[in-house]
């Protein structure tokens, strides 16, 4: 016998009181919690509840009852459906404050640890086109809004070339014009997208993985370099070698030009070789007179100006000393590790990432630098007493860790080290929060300042000095 199909409440003249996580807003119906997507506080709206359970639920806005005076005009054609800059909706100073009051709540709930005043969130100066990175993604169905579906009548189906609807894998939202990203990124795939519909290329269709056409990586430097990847699911070599011509001579600005041919279901690129079509086989940003090499497979800070303001906040916080020894924990391509190298003795570097390290060398060879080490590895297999013995202690750590935090080993070692200052870089503040209460104990937390990375969402990036106890 079937499941019969749950019913739902139709919940009428619900105010959002706050905003939530995850870009979500929130009101109460019946002291239960209810989260609202794309709405802001001050919002009273009639809601359509699509998930239920115990403790909260979920919907979507049938209705705008009364708008909050907070609320503004998102500027995106797209806002609402793609998923991404999900606070259009919020003045640029409430996406800040709250921000800041996000910070501020996990590290007191989750890392229940001493803390200074935290200071407000330092924004981001541009708002729109800030990106240096974007990837779109081939259809051979585009996304049908439920708007569209609403209106009834014939619809023509069309090729999409776009951004991932979310949760849904094979479901892609063709894109007119992002704000992400500045040019040519628009002309540029709008361009590619022309050219493989006028020239009967197909297009991927991700569940029966078929269909030349599987994606671009579009990547723009400070320094006005630009990269493309266009990236097929065959190695038709006709068509590949057509498109890349006509890409070639319609952007000549483009500085760097590669092709990956991936047949493999995922969409990963990480073992995947790209090949060099046209131009140099990098670009170059730039930051503080120093230049980074940028491959196709390299990892930079996807808001260039914002990294610098985020690499300064934490090289103030490490108080490097000329006699310093510095660590640089998941070092990456050795941005930071560079961008410090100069005001200390010595700087070590480690990654996971073996591609990363050798491009972290580059960096140091091409600005002079020469009193760096970058080692690569597993950050548990590699840190070690050992290893600490043979590259001399530190006495400065800065930890920029992915989302899952610092693995407590690691955090173990650290505190055998003992380093006196140490400087946490974190993408997310609730594992950053439960590395600190593990840390408490020898070090105390003396300045935190959230930065914005990414205006329109609710990441947040955050940079903690700790010093150590006495």
């Amino acid at each position: 016998m079937a499941r019969k199909k749950a019913q739902y409440p139709l919940i009428e003249g619900l105010e959002i009181t706050t905003l939530a996580a995850e870009g979500k807003a929130m009101g109460r119906w019946n002291d239960v919690v209810v989260f609202v997507p794309m709405t802001v506080p001050g919002d009273v709206v009639n809601v359509q509840i699509r998930n239920k359970r115990r403790r909260f639920m979920e919907g979507v806005v049938t209705e705008y009852v009364k708008r909050s005076p907070l609320r503004e005009e998102p500027f995106c054609s797209h806002f609402g459906v793609c998923g991404g800059c999900k606070w259009q909706n919020l003045p640029y100073t409430e996406q800040l404050r709250f921000k800041t009051e996000q910070v501020r709540d996990q590290l007191t709930r989750i890392g229940k640890v001493e803390l200074p005043e935290i200071a407000p969130c330092l924004g981001s100066a541009k708002t729109q086109y800030y990106r240096n990175k974007l990837e779109f993604t081939f259809a051979d169905r585009r996304w049908l809004t439920y708007e569209e579906i609403a209106q009834g009548g014939d619809i023509e189906p069309r090729p999409a070339l776009g951004f991932h609807i979310p949760n849904m894998f094979d479901k892609i939202l063709d894109i007119d014009h992002c704000w992400l990203q500045p040019d040519p990124s628009n002309p540029l795939r709008d361009e590619i997208k022309r050219y493989c519909i006028e020239n009967g290329y197909s297009f991927h269709n991700a569940r029966e993985h078929q269909g030349l056409m599987r994606g671009i990586v579009i990547r723009t430097a400070s320094t006005g370099e630009n990269m493309l990847i266009v990236v097929f699911n065959e190695d038709d070599r006709q068509k590949i070698d057509s498109l890349m011509e006509h890409i070639h001579t319609k952007f000549p600005e483009i500085t760097s030009l590669f092709y990956i041919v991936n047949t493999k279901w995922n969409d990963s690129l990480t073992d995947q070789t790209p090949v060099l079509y046209a131009g140099k086989d990098h670009i170059i940003e730039q930051m503080e007179g120093l230049q980074f090499k940028v491959g196709p497979k390299s990892f930079y800070q996807t808001n260039s100006e914002q990294a610098y303001e985020l690499y300064k906040v934490t090289r103030e916080f490490a108080d490097l000393k000329p006699e310093d020894t510095l660590y640089d924990l998941y070092t990456g391509t050795g941005t930071i590790a560079n961008f410090c190298a100069r005001r200390c003795k010595k700087v070590v570097g480690i990654e996971y990432v073996p591609e990363a390290i050798e491009d972290a060398k580059i960096n140091s060879q091409i600005n002079g630098i020469d009193n760096t080490s970058f080692y690569a590895g597993d950050m548990k297999a590699v840190l070690s007493d050992d290893f600490v013995a043979r590259n001399g202690r530190p006495d400065v750590i800065i930890l920029d860790p992915p989302r899952a935090g610092v693995d407590e080993p690691v955090i173990e070692v650290i505190r055998r080290a003992a380093p006196e200052r140490m400087v946490y870089v974190s993408c997310n503040p609730a594992t950053q929060a439960r590395d600190l209460a593990l840390l408490d104990e020898d070090y105390r937390v003396v300045a935190v300042q959230p930065v914005d990375m990414f205006p329109h969402t609710h990441h947040v990036e955050n940079v903690v000095k700790l010093v150590r106890r006495r």
